[in-house]
């Protein structure tokens, strides 16, 4: 879950490593380094224990300028986040650094082989004998950077991206990927070549880009740019061109990427929606014909598996509620983490859909290879174009939702949900279950959505001064039913992710068995109750909870003198279709978390021990 970034090429390689790791930070903030080579051959490292900003202070005060390098932002697996355990690593000879994303499975077993050979070791982390296997292939083979790099890579078990550079091969960066997601930039000038982890760390400079596969090596130089399996097999990639503004990677004005994001989700549920539906000819459009997955590989699913992670998961059981309302097929949500594990049941006859923000969630790419193996055609719901996600599905949905930089996830959520909505109409089309009234009605609210949105965003004060007086409470409890029940588990996570509050979701008729236990005048419960099928049975939950003295703070779709008089706090949002309420619901959740983590001081992008895209199981 680390960051990434390499570059060759006129520009001050400094200031492009510095910059490209400030947009890679939400993947990695215990430590940062970068190494360059200047013009007389000589390595300059850089590191320091803490952010980025802690790396700036010690470049301003050792400056280090060359013509090409490489930066990291590090998430800590192995060793503690010192200055020390800092990438990027050096071997012997203080010649070559490696920098490394993933987790090297045996490398204590290759530690221990090359302390016999000689080799001294100085960090605790399992990235450092990558450099030192390198040096060691380099003088017992006799073979330069890039073929001893090439080398190694069959010793190593685990997942990585390696980027490796050697002050004797002038003008060189040497990368390769098994398992998180690896992106090559072309620059705009002659021989400039970006080598990142993600696309913002690079999107200022190229929209040009390469997506790496597994087991892909490649070799930049000012000449060109090579391309191998690690078997030594070339591949010819044509680079993608991504549609991203740059500007949309920056906080525009925001206090926050966070803040930002959630105030993007109109225009991100705009632009999933674009071009899909069609009210006049009563369709929706996929891009998953495109890909193969035709209208009888729908029809024939007898039913659905849907996979995911944390947000991605709650989206998820929000999908199971739209796909067996609309499409009437029976549809399993499981945590991506499990799925392998338990030996899923999934056939042909199976059809499932993963979902990943990134498209490089580990444990998520995981579960699509095990139903891909067990003859499943897949769907992926994803945000980034040519992640390897879309690359293995068999189709898959965009989100359009730009690139999201604030580690909770709120537009990639929404539009999601969004997403998951048009596949629902999609699949009970293809069935033939889905009226044509029913269709039309879930259309003309989703348009409305948008604008409804922009309205509930606009003003906030409200919930600003809930956040004020809840900052301090340790506890908090989120109920909802139906379709908002995963809207509660989201409430709860968002809450916990940037604040640091303990919070749990539950289905609200759960609360009599377990956690009806823990109400008193101390905890606050937080209930999403739209006026719905159940919205009766949600205030007989608030009135259980006032019953034993707890504090409610309610969201609703509309007035209610019941609600008013019972709960201590009420939050309106405009009001929609049953199915479509969980769209606006999380707002008011997503906003209370926010300024809640605002008040008590916490770092509301980077919340402490998380990144943005968990690449590593």
């Amino acid at each position: 879950m680390c960051g990434i970034v390499g570059y060759i090429g006129p520009k001050d390689t400094t200031e492009v490593l510095v910059e490209g790791l400030r947009r890679l930070e939400y993947r990695g903030y215990d430590s940062a380094g970068i190494a360059v080579v200047d013009d007389d051959g000589k390595l300059e490292l850089r590191r320091a224990a803490g952010k980025l900003r802690d790396l700036e202070r010690v470049l301003a005060a050792d400056p280090a300028h060359g013509s090409f390098g490489l930066g990291h932002t590090r998430w800590a697996t192995h060793g503690r986040p010192t200055e020390e355990n800092a990438h990027p690593h050096r071997d012997c000879s203080g010649k070559l650094v490696v920098i490394h994303n993933g987790i090297i499975e045996n490398y204590l077993e290759l530690k221990k082989e090359l302390q016999q050979r000689g080799h001294t070791f100085v960090t605790e982390t399992d990235t450092e004998i990558v450099a030192h296997l390198i040096e060691d292939e380099m003088k017992t083979a006799g073979t330069d950077l890039a073929v001893s790099f090439t080398a190694i890579l069959a010793r190593l078990r685990g997942i990585y991206v390696l980027v490796a550079l050697h002050t004797e091969a002038p003008d060189t960066l040497v990368a390769a990927r098994v398992g998180p997601p690896l992106v090559i930039g072309i620059g705009e000038e002659p021989g400039e070549y970006f080598v990142a982890s993600d696309i913002p760390a690079i999107l200022h400079h190229t929209k040009n880009v390469i997506f790496m596969d597994d087991h892909e090596v490649v070799v930049l130089t000012p000449g060109g740019m090579e391309i191998k399996t690690a078997a030594g097999k070339p591949v010819d990639k044509q680079p993608t061109r991504i549609p991203w503004d740059p500007i949309m990677a920056e906080k525009g004005g925001y206090r926050h990427f966070m803040l930002k994001e959630i105030h993007e989700q109109a225009r991100a549920v705009r632009d999933t929606l674009l071009g899909r539906v069609s009210l006049e000819s009563e369709e929706i459009f996929l891009e998953l014909a495109e890909t193969g997955l035709t209208d009888d590989d729908l029809r024939a699913a007898e039913r659905m598996a849907i996979i995911a992670c944390g947000t991605s998961w709650h989206a998820g059981l929000v999908g199971k509620f739209l796909l067996e309302r609309l499409a009437r097929i029976p549809v399993e949500v499981d945590y991506a983490s499990e799925y392998r594990y338990r030996s899923p049941l999934v056939d042909a006859r199976t059809l499932p859909v993963l979902i990943s923000q990134s498209g490089e969630t580990a444990d998520t790419l995981a579960g699509l290879r095990e139903a891909k193996s067990k003859g499943a055609k897949t769907i992926g719901i994803c945000n980034v174009v040519g992640s390897m996600l879309t690359r293995e599905a068999t189709g898959t949905i965009y989100t359009h939702a730009g690139p999201e930089i604030g580690v909770a996830s709120t537009k990639a959520f929404t539009s999601q949900l969004v997403a998951l909505t048009l596949l629902a109409l999609k699949i009970g089309q293809a069935r033939g279950v889905l009226e044509k009234e029913q269709f039309l009605t879930i259309v003309r609210h989703l348009y409305h959505i948008p604008a409804q949105m922009e309205r509930f965003l606009a003003d906030d004060t409200e919930i600003q001064q809930m956040a004020q007086v809840f900052q301090n409470h340790s506890d908090f409890l989120y109920l909802g039913r139906g379709v908002n029940y995963p809207i509660a588990l989201e409430g709860a996570l968002k809450l916990k992710e940037i604040s640091y509050i303990h919070a749990e979701g539950y289905p609200a008729g759960e609360m009599k068995h377990g956690p009806i236990a823990l109400i008193d005048e101390n905890l606050p419960v937080v209930a999403i109750i739209p006026h719905d099928a159940v919205f009766e049975k949600m205030l007989a939950n608030i009135a259980e909870v006032k019953a034993r003295s707890g504090i409610v703070i309610a969201v609703t779709d509309q007035a209610n003198e019941d609600l008013d008089d019972t709960a201590d706090g009420v939050i309106v949002v405009p009001k929609t279709h049953e199915l479509l309420s969980p769209l606006l619901m999380v707002l008011p959740l997503q906003l209370m978390a926010y300024h809640i983590a605002l008040l008590r001081g916490c770092d509301v992008d980077q919340p402490r021990n998380l990144a943005k895209s968990v690449t590593v199981e």
